[in-house]
């Protein structure tokens, strides 16, 4: 769970950004939206196929760039 201490003479804003970074990098909201609704094991499987096609393609382009 992501936790930040406002420091002594730190302002909200800092605090609050320190914050944001905080649950970015510990992926909170990726875990959130991942349990917010019921997945058949099938659609699971076909969203995970799509995503590597997707990544695939992707570095695809970034090799005939280079």
């Amino acid at each position: 769970m992501a936790e930040v201490r406002v420091q002594e003479g730190e302002s909200i804003e800092n605090a609050l950004r320190r914050f944001k970074r905080k649950v970015q990098q510990e992926d909170i909201i990726k875990e959130v939206k991942k349990h917010s609704f019921y997945l058949k094991p099938g659609e699971k499987k076909r969203i995970k196929q799509a995503l590597a096609r997707k990544r695939s393609r992707k570095k695809g382009r970034r090799r005939s760039e280079d």
